[in-house]
């Protein structure tokens, strides 16, 4: 039987992480449930520090995801998980998304992305494709193509 999986992804800033990839994908940022996160606290399974407001919201510190508008037909949903972890990025990342966009749209993108904070790394080919290598906010390597 095929698995279904998320994308997690270690950062500084979960929710600022979550906002900004949910724009670059036009998806969504998951709403976080305040009522359990409140219950958790008052029965000592979590404390205040562990919780943050974000744009108004109260929420985990330590997390936010993002899904796709569409389940996939299994139900499930195609999430990627933000997650706070204390030390900075230092090398290469080992696995990374590629952000299909269309050759026609791809330097529209790329702009688009920069004016957003993203920056360009190197432009590619292999063959008849193309691609640009891109970093987000906190310096994750992507591609769009």
């Amino acid at each position: 039987m095929p698995y279904d999986f998320q994308i997690v992804v270690d950062c500084a800033d979960p929710h600022a992480m979550a906002d900004w990839w949910a724009e670059t994908l036009d998806w969504r940022v998951e709403p976080q449930n305040a009522d359990f996160i409140r219950q958790m606290v008052s029965q000592g399974h979590a404390t205040e520090a562990e919780t943050m407001t974000h744009r108004g919201a109260l929420v985990w510190r330590t997390g936010a995801a993002i899904n796709h508008p569409d389940p996939l037909p299994s139900g499930a949903k195609r999430r990627v998980l933000f997650q706070l972890v204390p030390e900075p990025k230092t090398v290469k990342d080992r696995l990374h998304l590629d952000v299909w966009v269309g050759e026609a749209d791809r330097d529209a993108v790329r702009d688009k992305l920069l004016a957003r904070g993203a920056t360009f790394l190197w432009e590619a080919h292999q063959g008849p494709h193309s691609w640009y290598t891109m970093a987000d906010i906190e310096g994750n390597e992507f591609c769009i193509t």
